[in-house]
């Protein structure tokens, strides 16, 4: 087995709730993420209800539909996701684990704390240095969009 494993920490202009709320809503990614620099193409859930611990999903990414779900939601201070790739045998290929570690601020931002998880099996471990940098690539791209999702949008008309 291959590991990747990295933290990255942004602050986002915006307070503890919202950012919370916004990194759970699983088909709200579809308005800020795709055209971020980042593999996903869109995401849909997959279980009935509002998110939550078990809450279930499917990204639609450049290296094709990824399922996940949610493995921690502890609101609004901790949210981890968990996604896989498998053959068509059903042998598992590569795994990964978003986590979130969230922290208001005085100042009414919030400190986002980004760990990501990567592992890789069997053949897919000669690809672990390529998918560390698509890992960091595709993290660095999310905190990013999240940051810009809740920046002012400047009108067009001026």
């Amino acid at each position: 087995m291959g590991v990747i494993e990295f933290q990255l920490t942004r602050t986002i202009p915006a307070g503890i709730d919202d950012v919370f709320a916004r990194l759970a809503d699983i088909e709200g990614y579809n308005e800020w993420m795709p055209g971020a620099g980042s593999m996903l193409r869109g995401t849909t859930l997959t279980s009935p209800g509002a998110p939550a611990l078990g809450t279930t999903y499917l990204d639609d990414t450049s290296f094709g539909p990824t399922p996940g779900e949610i493995t921690e939601f502890e609101p609004p201070h901790t949210l981890v996701y968990h996604w896989w790739n498998r053959t068509k045998a059903g042998r598992l290929t590569v795994e990964g684990w978003p986590a979130y570690q969230l922290e208001a601020t005085p100042d009414g931002t919030t400190l986002v704390r980004h760990h990501a998880e990567v592992r890789t099996y069997g053949l897919y471990r000669l690809a672990t240095p390529f998918l560390r940098r698509i890992a960091k690539k595709e993290r660095t791209a999310t905190l990013a969009a999240l940051a810009a999702s809740f920046e002012p949008r400047r009108r067009a008309d001026g």
